[in-house]
């Protein structure tokens, strides 16, 4: 009996052993696959020095590890993510990630616990607290100095200069092309400097030409007689009779007499006389193959030199009336002239305009081409130089045409766990375009000893918030809100709300509504709330241009689950 008892108690024992080692067994196997240990090189920091906050873990060398990402430290900043410093021991790692964190506005914090990915399993680190210390600034001992002036900062001058110097080269050319061609003073040709001669000096030059021909030397007395009356009917068609050229020898001789017996001009009969035999002897030679001798040409040549200075003695000298209308004659030539000249450039300069014009208009749109030349206000913002920025904290980073101002919003110290709020803003929702970035960040409440537990953030509705935002336009003015809500997702992976749309709102110095568009999209992370609004103006393509930019640039950390 005693020896049965005995096996009773032994094999007792023996479960139990095997009870109590299958339990180290199981907790070894929990407890030593993985360990993730938390720690912070100081608690206590002066504002805007740097904590490093230490995850280390340790794991076998088939665990995959996700350290935690972005602005996961709220309240706290991350500044800096090291790289992960990695060590073996026999078939295991021990992973060390380290992080630099600061915080600008003094008081005591709470790291939330951040979560760690190992494998399929997730594991959670410690909530570390950190006092972020006024500095105090002794100004008996610390010597106050001026503000330092303001630094001027070199500036990119862009490529508009090479626009310019191509359009400067345009117009010079064109000017020097419109110069050479219409108002440039030409050099005259030998027959326009022998037409601005006087008659009588052009007879003479004339005649002198006719001496230097061949005529003569080749008996070619036709072509010699036919110039030569050519020389004293053109002279007496400028100065005597205007139709001498055109008349018969009988018509002109019968002028010359008429002429002189009306006291007109002081010509001898002899003087006409010669004048008809010389004209009668070159139709003979012109018309009926008359061959005078080569020695009676000569004379008939030295008789019409004669006669030429003999018609210019018997011409009255020109009145004063006469001087003064041949002068008011020239002016009014001078002046029909260079109006010429002017319509001329003007039709020539406002041709190429009006072609440059079209084909820019062909090429960018006349509406394009319009807004350029007469200025619109979203164009120039659209095409200026934008400022890429991080606003508020957690920071939302987003470009816009300029930079965004601070919004300094009441602060009600009665009311305890307020939220903090920071708004940042360009132009006002009655302006021609206006973007606003707004964060609201809500206290968290700290976790006791007893539970080791966080409390958790205000439940954010996306949907109930944009709703709120649309009744917080229609208080400021705005009428018929037309809305929309989708979905939105950063370039860096954060998701939001959108909603867009339509509506009327106030212009400024009027009763009247204008029509008007409006974006807005809202983010929440752990206690933040985030909100970017643009509103600008309806059936504006530069202002769509400039919206989806804006929206386009946003990046903020994605939401931590």
């Amino acid at each position: 009996m005693m020896n049965y008892k005995l096996r009773i108690t032994n094999l007792k024992d023996n479960q139990l052993k095997q009870l109590v080692l299958s339990c180290v067994l199981v907790l070894f196997s929990l407890f030593s696959f993985s360990q993730v240990k938390t720690t912070i090189d100081s608690t206590s920091i002066k504002i805007g020095a740097q904590v490093t906050y230490k995850i280390e873990v340790d794991v076998d060398t088939t665990s995959l590890v996700i350290f935690p990402e972005g602005q996961t430290f709220s309240p706290m900043e991350m500044i800096e993510s090291y790289t992960i410093d990695t060590t073996k021991k026999n078939d295991r790692y021990n992973l060390i990630k380290k992080y630099g964190l600061t915080q600008f506005d003094s008081g005591k914090y709470t790291i939330p616990k951040q979560k760690i990915l190992i494998g399929s399993k997730e594991y959670y680190s410690d909530s570390l607290k950190v006092e972020i210390r006024e500095i105090v600034v002794d100004t008996t001992k610390q010597g106050l100095y001026d503000i330092k002036p303001v630094i001027e900062v070199d500036k990119s001058i862009g490529n508009w200069w090479k626009y310019l110097l191509l359009t400067i080269l345009a117009i010079a050319l064109i000017g020097f092309l419109l110069w050479w061609f219409i108002w440039r003073v030409k050099p005259l040709t030998e027959e326009e400097e022998i037409a601005l001669l006087p008659p009588y000096d052009r007879a003479k030059l004339a005649l002198k030409q006719l001496d230097e021909s061949s005529y003569l030397q080749n008996e070619n007395l036709k072509d010699y007689y036919s110039d030569l009356t050519f020389i004293i009917r053109k002279y007496l068609d400028e100065k005597v009779y205007d139709h001498a050229l055109e008349s018969t020898t009988d018509e002109l001789v019968s002028r010359l007499n008429l002429l002189k017996d009306g006291n007109q001009i002081e010509l001898s009969k002899d003087d006409i006389r010669k004048i008809e035999t010389i004209l009668k002897r070159a139709d003979l030679v012109k018309f009926a193959k008359g061959t005078p001798d080569v020695a009676l040409a000569e004379i008939d040549r030295n008789t019409i030199d004669l006669e030429i200075d003999h018609v210019k003695e018997a011409l009255p000298e020109p009145t004063e009336e006469e001087k003064l209308k041949d002068k008011e004659y020239k002016e009014e030539q001078e002046r029909k002239n260079k109006t010429k000249k002017i319509v001329l450039t003007v039709g020539i300069v406002a041709f190429l305009l009006l072609g440059t014009l079209v084909g820019l208009g062909y090429k960018y749109g006349f509406s394009y081409v319009k807004d350029t030349i007469l200025g619109h206000e979203s164009k120039e913002l659209l095409e200026g130089e934008w400022v890429t920025s991080a606003y508020g904290s957690p920071p939302i980073i987003v470009a816009t045409p300029k930079v965004l101002k601070r919004i300094e919003t009441p602060v009600v110290e009665t009311q305890e766990n307020q939220p903090k709020s920071s708004s940042f803003s360009y132009g006002t929702m009655l302006d021609v375009f206006n973007v606003t970035v707004n964060t609201l960040q809500f206290p968290k409440q700290e976790r006791t000893a007893e539970t080791q537990e966080q409390a958790s953030a205000p439940e954010v509705d996306l949907a109930e918030i944009s709703e709120k935002a649309l009744q917080g336009m229609e208080a400021q003015g705005a009428k018929n809100i037309v809305a929309l809500k989708d979905k939105f997702e950063t370039a860096n992976g954060a998701e939001g709300l959108k909603s867009y749309g339509t509506m009327s709102i106030p212009s400024v110095g009027s009763d009247k509504l204008r029509a008007a568009k409006f974006a807005f999209v809202l983010f929440t992370a752990e206690n933040v709330l985030q909100q970017i609004v643009v509103i600008y103006p309806e059936n504006d393509t530069y202002a769509d241009d400039m919206v989806e930019r804006i929206l386009n640039s946003i990046e903020l950390n994605p939401k931590t689950e």
